[in-house]
């Protein structure tokens, strides 16, 4: 049975060899239909965010489903991987600088009432726990929606990020964009409910020193966290640590053969 309001899922399977399903849906805080790739049959739930040029296939077509697909196979793993809205928020800079951080409150609204409900009922486990991947600008991603939403999403992986978007704002500021911002809500976060919930998070901030790599904006989120006593990994990979895929391939092998 097809739920409301979603195309109906295509069964394929991926380049890898790997059992892949697609669905879309037309999203009204969006305005505009989005996609989930999914990759393999069982296993914990991987939120994965696309790197500002990417979509809902680019896990798929940058090797990272194919690195991990021995722990899809086993079952240990379940990755959904969807598209952003980049191009219409931060880096559209044809827009007033509100509109973009409008809608990336849309965009997380989108992920917290549209996408965890669809996590749920393909793992047929209501409040199932969800871990986040994201890299460059996924990672912002991943630690934004973990910060947001700790009583479902229990873990990130934030690899390579970037947790300040002032850049994208042309020096002006709304309540949309503080509370999109990650080192200026966390800096501020003492709320009872949301440290309790980050108490039983893994938080995990990877970083390095390998090509092309800004361990900066990293050390400084975890600076920011250490503030507000909230317990996370501040992982540099040393030379292993650099700003593309196959450094954050083997990284999420790692984490994954650990984790799961």
């Amino acid at each position: 049975m097809v739920k409301p309001g979603l195309s109906p899922t295509v069964n394929r399977v991926s380049s890898q060899g790997m059992h892949r399903d697609y669905q879309r849906w037309y999203s009204h805080r969006l305005n505009r239909d989005m996609g989930v790739a999914v990759y393999g049959h069982f296993g914990m739930p991987l939120l994965a965010f696309p790197t500002s040029g990417g979509d809902e296939w680019e896990q798929e077509g940058q090797g990272m489903v194919g690195a991990l697909s021995p722990y899809l196979e086993q079952g240990r793993i379940r990755i959904f991987s969807i598209n952003g809205v980049h191009n219409d928020s931060f880096q559209n800079k044809g827009a007033h600088p509100f509109h973009r951080s409008w809608m990336q409150a849309q965009y997380d609204a989108y992920v917290a009432n549209e996408v965890f409900p669809f996590v749920d009922s393909q793992c047929q486990t209501p409040g199932i726990p969800i871990a986040t991947l994201g890299a460059s600008l996924g990672a912002y991603h991943a630690a934004n929606t973990l910060f947001k939403h700790p009583d479902r999403v229990k873990r990130c992986y934030a690899l390579s990020g970037i947790y300040d978007m002032r850049d994208s704002m042309d020096g002006m500021y709304d309540d949309n964009f503080y509370f999109n911002n990650p080192v200026d809500y966390m800096a501020n976060q003492n709320d009872p409910w949301f440290l309790h919930h980050y108490g039983s998070c893994d938080i995990r901030l990877a970083t390095g020193t390998g090509p092309w790599e800004n361990s900066g904006p990293t050390y400084r989120m975890s600076a920011v966290l250490a503030g507000r006593g909230i317990a996370h990994h501040l992982d540099d990979w040393g030379p292993k640590g650099g700003h593309e895929w196959p450094y954050w391939h083997h990284q999420m092998w790692e984490y994954v053969g650990a984790h799961f």
